[in-house]
């Protein structure tokens, strides 16, 4: 059977690839020599347009050297990495490198108008980083305008003394696993439309590797699905990215298992599950055993998390690849299809986190223990609110697009960069006029909202003179500084505000340890006893559940200005972030350089 396939890159991309091409200092993961020396690893990403083709409809989508997703980036321990970006696309950009700790090193983050200017069309930028004391799967995206959806690709770094110093089995081979969203939109576009309120966007399918799969089809011709072929008996860590602008995803494979054994460049103890649970931001790596009979096929299935009622309801969709044995590989059977949880079941995410421990590397590359008590706390809660047109004071809500706008908010102020800001904030802290530069007064995270209220209500989710007596939202740049070395609790917790969704918490520039978490709201009394001081969990990017909250403990130990934000992307647009600042230490080697010579 005749299936879609996407086009390939244009002459004009493959021509601007070849000027440009990749340079690449590395060594192979499974060919590692022990004790391997530190190497440059040098890469260039041409950012441009290239048309493809799925779902009958041919649409052009902004992509790095023509590819969907885009290349991986292979590094061991202790490499430094040299990334040039040329910008051949219509768009503003810039590229994060998502959960690098980017140690004395803010400047190349990569977040327009919080640590540079974006990287304007024709254009060109080079990043430069050190990726020592972490090993594992992280990954890069775009981070403007919802570029990300399409520019995003994996950061596998492996450990210094190879394969065979992973505290598992070494696995037969390493496969990155990236879910991600088809949208037949444009999707800077898609990101003006959430800014203004106007919420009538949504994808059109949800795809593994870049491709479909056979659950949609173009005039009755099956898309092609990711196909991974292993031999029987042989194990596989898979690396799984959630690149979703949107969704939490289920993932199984009918017939296997998977024993997870770390997530966000962190090592867990391992922990065996028939589903894993991955939301916008995290990674996971699990290992999976081919030992199903290989006579088979097996579906790997990829299915949206979705809030339940009175949350709003969007159109969403599974897709599935297959797995296939290499001794059987031309078998045209169908192919067995697990069966997939509930798109409602939010606590088998709940669960699903709440079986994740640190595992015994937790302190490999002198990472400290989780500190025993906190400097400061605070607590944050994530929901949605309203602000006024034109700047007015005064205005009619409860979805009145007319004369007021829908803003997610962090403690009732929405994130808000004016279009007239001409610096960085990062370069207006560090110069010392973060307001003039900010062009506007900042304002300063609370350490709790403005007023308590039944946060977990349902009755405030759909408008209503119950949500519209606490809607009204203030739009500021919100910041929060921290001394330097101080150990921070936040509490997140979600609310029933016009939403009763997750948020998968990401910060820049550090890892946070996952003390606990809960659903209703959170009680200090009752719950500080439930923190896991032993082996929580370390990350990047923490899901704070359905109507629920989680528990954070981090050190803020590396200078800069860092966003904090929800990694979905809606959420972000409407200004579900702010920027935590760490000031300098009492040492050159705790204080943040000035900007790189190039900048």
């Amino acid at each position: 059977m005749k299936r879609c396939q996407s086009s390939r890159p244009t002459a004009a991309v493959a021509a601007v690839v070849a000027a440009v091409s990749m340079i690449i200092v590395l060594v192979s993961g499974t060919a590692i020599p022990s004790a391997a020396a530190a190497a440059a690893v040098e890469h260039t990403f041409v950012v441009s347009q290239v048309n493809m083709t799925h779902l009958c409809k041919e649409m052009a989508f902004t992509v790095v050297n023509g590819q969907l997703p885009g290349p991986t980036i292979e590094v061991t321990e202790g490499d430094s990495v040299t990334v040039h970006v040329v910008n051949k696309s219509p768009y503003n950009l810039t590229i994060h490198w998502h959960g690098v700790y980017q140690l004395l090193n803010c400047w190349n983050d990569g977040v327009p108008m919080i640590t540079q200017r974006p990287i304007q069309p024709n254009h060109n930028f080079t990043y430069r980083f050190d990726v020592a004391g972490q090993e594992g799967t992280l990954w890069w995206h775009a981070h403007d305008a919802f570029l990300r959806g399409t520019v995003h690709g994996a950061l596998i770094i492996r450990p210094r003394h190879g394969a065979a110093s992973y505290p598992f089995p070494r696995p037969h081979r390493e496969v990155p696993i990236i879910i991600g969203e088809w949208w037949e939109k444009d999707l800077p576009q898609v990101d003006r439309n959430m800014t203004n309120g106007y919420f009538d966007d949504y994808s059109s399918g949800s795809t593994i590797n870049g491709k479909l799969g056979d659950l949609f089809n173009c005039s009755g011709v099956l898309e092609d699905g990711y196909v991974l072929d292993v031999e029987p008996g042989k194990t596989y860590l898979l690396r799984i990215i959630n690149a979703a602008l949107f969704s939490e995803y289920f993932l199984k494979i009918a017939g296997h298992r998977f024993t997870v054994v770390a997530s966000d460049a962190n090592y867990l103890t391992p922990y065996s599950t028939d589903v894993v649970v991955i939301a916008p931001g995290e990674t996971l790596d699990a290992i999976v055993v081919a030992d199903a009979p290989p006579s088979g096929r097996y579906y790997i299935a990829a299915q949206p998390i979705q809030a339940p009622p009175p949350d709003t309801q969007t159109p969403e969709y599974a897709t599935r690849g297959t797995l296939q044995y290499s001794s059987n590989s031309r078998n045209s059977s169908a192919a067995a299809m697990p069966e997939m949880p509930h798109q409602h079941d939010t606590m088998r995410s709940f669960y699903f986190r709440g079986n994740l421990t640190a595992g015994a590397r937790l302190h490999r590359h002198g990472r400290r223990r989780v500190p025993a008590r906190a400097d400061e706390s605070l607590f944050v809660t994530l929901g949605l609110g309203s602000v006024c047109r034109h700047g007015g004071a005064s205005c009619k809500r409860g979805g009145n697009l007319k004369e007021s706008i829908v803003v997610a908010n962090v403690n009732n102020v929405s994130f808000h960069i004016p279009a007239a800001a001409a610096t960085p904030i990062l370069e207006a802290h560090y110069y010392h006029r973060l307001h003039a530069g900010a062009g506007e007064e900042e304002e300063e995270l609370a350490e709790r909202p403005p007023r308590a209220y039944n946060y977990t209500d349902q009755a405030l989710t759909p408008f209503g003179p119950e949500e519209m007596r606490l809607e009204a939202t203030s739009r500021a740049v919100v910041t929060r500084r921290f001394r330097h070395g101080a150990t921070v609790d936040v509490v997140f917790q979600s609310t029933a505000m016009l939403q009763g969704d997750s948020n998968p918490m990401h910060l820049h520039g550090h890892d946070v340890f996952l003390l606990a978490q809960g659903i209703g709201i959170y009680d200090a009394a009752r719950d500080e006893g439930k923190f896991n001081l032993v082996n929580p969990p370390r990350k990047n990017t923490v899901l704070v559940p359905n109507l629920g909250w989680a528990a954070v403990r981090f050190v803020a130990d590396n200078p800069g200005a860092w966003l904090m934000h929800c990694h979905f992307e809606f959420h972000l647009s409407m200004g579900m972030a702010a920027v935590f600042i760490v000031e300098d230490g009492p040492t050159v080697d705790t204080s943040l350089p000035p900007p790189p010579e190039d900048f």
